[in-house]
Formats: C-alpha cells, sequence, structure tokens
C-alpha cells in the first residue's frame, strides 16, 4: 500500500503546505461566490469503521465481530478502501469527484476527553480567545451561521456571526457549563472536579443524542437554505452528536451513517447550483481504540477521519493520508491508530483552494499563530 497517492499525505506544517502548489493550483475557480459548510460529528466517530482499511490483515484480528460487519460493505474506494455501507449517497459523491476522505488524521489534541478534545478542534489548539473558524472568516470578511442553539466555540470571536434553532428543540446547557468553568478559573482543583463531572455527563448522554439525530436531516436542509442565494451567510456550521459507540457500535453506526447521509444530501438539494462552489468539512474530535471491547462497541482513541464535499475540490475521489498499519508495534501508544497528518493542515489547503488564497496565510490563522 505504498502507492504515489498514497504519499500524498504530507507530515507537519512546512511540508503540507507544498500540495497546494501545483495540481491543485491549476485548476479553474468558479466566478460565484463561495460557501463553507462546517460539520462537527461530537462524540469521536471511529475512522476504521467509516472508511474501512478491508486490506489490512490485523483488522480481522483487533476486531472480529465489528471488521465482518463493516467489511461486507460493497462501496468500494480506491487503495482497497471501503465506504461503509449506511453512506450510499457519499460514495456516490465519490465516485462523482465530489467527495474526498483523510485517513489516520488528528488534531495534535492529546488526550481523550470529549470536552477538552472538542474544544481543541474548535479553538484550532489550546486556550484560544476565538475559534478557528472565526479568524478565517474574519480574514476573508465573510459572514456565518450556526444552526445550533448558542454560537459554538467555532464561532467565537467574529461579529458577523448569528445562530439559528427550530424553537420546538431543547435548549442546551453548554453555555452554562462554559460559564460556571470561567468562576473556576483561580481554583483548579474545582475546575478539574467539575470538567470530570461534565465528561460523565456527555459520555452518558450520548446515547441519547444519536436517538435524537433524526433531525439532522431537516437541520442541514435548513443550513442550505441560510446559504442560498446573494443575501445568504458565506459560512454555514452543523452539528451532530452521538458518536460515542462504547457498546454496539455496528447498528448504532448504522444508523448514524443513515442520518449523515440523509442530511448531506438534504443540505446538498437545497443548495441547488450553489453546490458547485461549496466546500463542506466533515470531522470529530478524535478517534476510537483499535480493538474492540467486550460489548461490541470501541474506547476513546486518537487519529480518526476527515471528510471533504463540495462540487470542485482539488483532489475529489480520493482516500488522502498515509496508512499506519495496525501492528502492535504500529500502533499509538499500543492502542490506537497513530496520526500521521494534522486536521488542521488538511483544512487550510482546502480553505486555500477553495477561497483562492495563500496557504500559509490562512494556515496560520487557522491555528491561532
Amino acid at each position: 500500500m505504498e502507492s504515489s497517492s498514497r504519499r500524498t499525505f504530507l507530515k507537519g506544517t512546512a511540508a503540507s503546505l507544498l500540495l497546494f502548489h501545483s495540481p491543485w493550483a491549476l485548476a479553474k475557480k468558479s466566478t460565484r461566490s463561495p460557501k463553507v459548510v462546517w460539520v462537527v460529528l461530537r462524540g469521536a466517530l471511529d475512522g476504521m469503521h467509516t472508511v474501512i482499511p478491508s486490506f489490512d490483515p490485523m483488522l480481522a484480528t483487533h476486531r472480529p465481530s465489528l471488521s465482518k460487519a463493516a467489511k461486507g460493505s460493497t462501496l468500494k474506494l480506491d487503495q482497497g478502501y471501503l465506504l461503509h455501507s449506511a453512506l450510499p449517497s457519499l460514495h456516490q459523491w465519490y465516485k462523482s469527484k465530489q467527495l474526498t476522505t483523510v485517513v489516520a488524521v488528528g488534531t495534535g489534541y492529546g488526550s481523550r476527553s470529549h470536552f477538552d478534545g472538542q474544544d481543541y478542534l474548535e479553538w484550532g489548539g489550546e486556550n484560544k480567545e476565538s475559534g478557528w473558524l472565526a479568524r478565517v472568516l474574519e480574514m476573508q470578511h465573510s459572514s456565518a451561521i450556526a444552526v445550533s442553539q448558542s454560537t459554538p466555540l467555532s464561532l467565537q470571536g467574529i461579529e458577523k456571526v448569528t445562530s439559528w434553532y427550530p424553537s420546538r428543540l431543547k435548549d442546551s446547557s453548554e453555555d452554562t457549563y462554559r460559564s460556571i468553568l470561567s468562576l473556576y478559573d483561580t481554583d483548579p482543583a474545582l475546575q478539574t472536579a467539575f470538567k470530570q463531572g461534565i465528561e460523565l455527563r456527555m459520555t452518558t448522554t450520548m446515547e441519547g443524542m444519536g436517538k435524537q439525530s433524526g433531525q439532522f436531516v431537516s437541520l442541514a436542509q435548513s443550513c442550505g437554505r441560510l446559504l442560498k442565494g446573494s443575501e445568504g451567510a458565506d459560512c454555514g456550521m452543523l452539528e451532530l452528536g452521538g458518536w460515542d459507540t462504547h457498546n454496539n457500535q455496528e447498528p448504532r453506526l448504522k444508523r448514524q451513517f443513515a442520518q449523515l447521509d440523509k442530511g448531506l444530501v438534504a443540505l446538498k438539494e437545497e443548495l441547488g447550483e450553489e453546490w458547485d462552489d461549496t466546500l463542506v468539512i466533515i470531522a470529530t474530535e478524535f478517534g476510537r481504540t483499535v480493538r474492540q471491547n467486550g460489548t461490541q462497541g470501541t474506547d476513546h482513541g486518537t487519529a480518526s477521519v476527515l471528510l471533504f464535499a463540495g462540487g470542485r475540490l482539488p483532489q475529489g475521489g480520493k482516500v488522502l493520508g498515509e496508512w499506519p498499519g495496525l501492528k502492535e508495534n504500529q500502533l499509538y501508544q499500543g492502542r490506537d491508530l497513530k496520526p500521521t497528518s494534522n486536521t488542521f493542515d488538511w483544512i487550510s489547503q482546502h480553505l486555500a483552494y477553495h477561497w483562492d488564497t495563500n496557504v500559509n496565510t490562512l494556515n496560520r490563522a487557522v491555528r491561532g499563530a
């Protein structure tokens, strides 16, 4: 699996930025206003159950039952990968070069807390005063709409942002949690205890979030409606919870993938012709353990998968990134899929192409440098 296309992954910021100069910069750009949709999958998506490395002989060793179910997919990608069978629309997009997948990616976050991992994903690092998406939108003088009960961290720090959410759905208590955390800034012990309580609450409610994910289709459709046209926002943000699959992973992810697949189709259909000028970025806070556990699930891990969709991707219809392997000596900390490239580097490259702007400047904005 050491083909030249597999070696297009780039390690580190400086190396990764070279990818933008050559095949990407030669493609013809549209004259219409580009749109961006940022989709956060909360709960830690299992990348190996999404883009399945069917060629790796160790997959069945580590996941005897999960791999059997996953490898039953007929949705073939290149290099011996499979896409989960509950993502048929995304597979059609892949075949029409409207979907790119990147395997074995990580944000650089070094632990396994949902709460901190999602903060890291949205800030673009640690302890930022603004979200990474807010910083790049401010640089582009662009506006944004978050389909959320409150403004997510990704979009905090920009003036031209608003949030919208159906009034019939329950409000989130996330702002309350963060307000209480700020009161504990001078008492690290209390802050740590409170964060552990939040983490426990998040873990116990993840399955419930998954059961409510049917609303994602209508939210995605609404997002498209709020973006389209000259009066629409330049960027939209969506969230979908329910990816914390500590048990019964296969049936739970099958339902989750179906909602994601249908929701993204609704977004595309609502955007119509503007889909050709839209970039959708789909990411999660971290991945899952390589080995399945005793309850037919997986636990918190490190590397996962990153997805890009849209009408004019620079490398559509490709599986990018380097596969690290699943042998014992290839695992990260002896248990996780090892990250071989950085989530934020790939995001910077795709946004720079999409906006036809300088990738080095944009990468610094994403990372808050």
